[in-house]
Order: C-alpha cells, then sequence, then structure tokens
C-alpha cells in the first residue's frame, strides 16, 4: 500500500520544515519582541515604526513576502545571507520572510501581554529611577510573556502550517514534496492524508505542551 513512498525522502522534507519553523520562530520572537517595545515606547518615531511596520505586514499575504525575498532581494538586489549555493539560498531567504511576516503577530501577542501588567508598577519601577529599557526588561517583559504563552502557541502552529509557502521558491520542505509526488503518483488521497498526519504531529504535541506551560506559569492576579 506504501510501496509508492520508496524513492521519497519523506523524513527529510518534513526535517526541513522542522528547521524552517525553529529558525523563523526564533527570529520572529526577537524581532516580534522589539516591534513590541517600539509600540509601547514614549520614543514617537518608534512608536510610529512598529506601528506602521505591522500594520504594513500583517496585511500583505505571505506568499506574496516569500516570493518578494527570491526574485527581489537575491535576483534583483543580489542578496544571498552568505551563502553560494542555491537551495542554501532560498532556505535562509525563506526564514527571513517568514521572520518579517511572523514578527508582526508575535508583537500583536507580546503588546496585548505588556498592557495587562498594572500601571501602578511601572510608574513605581519609574519613581525609583529605572529607565525605559530597564522597566521593560526587569518588570514588564517577564510577566508580560508569562501571559501570552497561548497566544504565542498559537502563532508557533499557524507557523508550522505556513512553512509550506516556503515551495513557492523551491524549498525542499513538505509542501514541495508533497506536489511531487501527487505529479508522479495515482494516490491522491492518500498523499494527502499522510503529510496532514505529518503536520498534525508536529502540530499538536506543540499546542498541547505550550498548552500546559501557559496554565503553568499563568499570572495570578
Amino acid at each position: 500500500m506504501f510501496d509508492f513512498l520508496q524513492g521519497y525522502d519523506l523524513l527529510g522534507a518534513f526535517w526541513v520544515t522542522v528547521q524552517l519553523t525553529v529558525y523563523s520562530a526564533i527570529g520572529s520572537l526577537i524581532w516580534g519582541t522589539l516591534l513590541a517595545a517600539m509600540r509601547v515606547s514614549p520614543v514617537p518615531l518608534m512608536r510610529g515604526f512598529g506601528t506602521v511596520y505591522v500594520n504594513v505586514v500583517r496585511n500583505i499575504p505571505l506568499t506574496v513576502i516569500i516570493v518578494f525575498t527570491s526574485l527581489g532581494l537575491f535576483q534583483t538586489l543580489g542578496v544571498s545571507l552568505g551563502a553560494d549555493r542555491f537551495t542554501t539560498i532560498n532556505f535562509r531567504l525563506a526564514i527571513l520572510g517568514l521572520t518579517a511576516y511572523t514578527s508582526a503577530f508575535v508583537c500583536e501577542a507580546v503588546r496585548s501581554g505588556i498592557n495587562t501588567v498594572p500601571l501602578g508598577q511601572v510608574e513605581a519601577a519609574r519613581a525609583i529611577g529605572l529607565s525605559f529599557p530597564q522597566v521593560l526588561r526587569i518588570i514588564v517583559l517577564p510577566q508580560a510573556f508569562r501571559s501570552v504563552v497561548g497566544p504565542l502557541a498559537n502563532v508557533l502552529i499557524a507557523l508550522t502550517k505556513n512553512t509550506t509557502v516556503a515551495a513557492a521558491i523551491g524549498v525542499a520542505e513538505a509542501a514541495l514534496l508533497m506536489r511531487e509526488m501527487i505529479e508522479n503518483e495515482a494516490q491522491l488521497i492518500l498523499i494527502s492524508a499522510i503529510f496532514a498526519f505529518g503536520f498534525i504531529c508536529l502540530t499538536l504535541p506543540t499546542g498541547l505542551f505550550l498548552g500546559w506551560v501557559a496554565k503553568k506559569v499563568a499570572v495570578k492576579r
């Protein structure tokens, strides 16, 4: 029944999907947190940049962003991100595009967590002489992250599924292999079921684990 799978690197394709997810998640968390800090910053220019970035990027289709990284950055501007092999360049460009897109959603999740921190704590911290970056790092963000584990888990699950868009620029992840197998084999339903099950195996444990973490670290008010 599954003889047609021979000759296809199914595990390798899903491993590329996992790598795309992990690297993009790390980049999105860092950049998204910085954007959230900008959005609550007392500096108008930084607030304006954060607001414009989030509202523009999250309303652009991810496919457009991913294709732009290949056609715009690499083929037009020659941006290769330090790689010399075409496959490696596209892999890194896909991570860049996924990070740029997902960070807008991470930003909004983190900002919602920042808004849950009582204003009195912030005012007390400023009253004893802490600067805005110190207040953010010591008082606000630790509490904000504890309250948004659940929303960030949803963003991570969405990111895992969004990695399929990387197939548009030839990254050899699960969706590209699925398309190749459907073109070569007369097993549409079975192939679709296999890849659906693969993504369930990636996302379901992640959601359950982070849901458990969210309950453990939730801020009791």
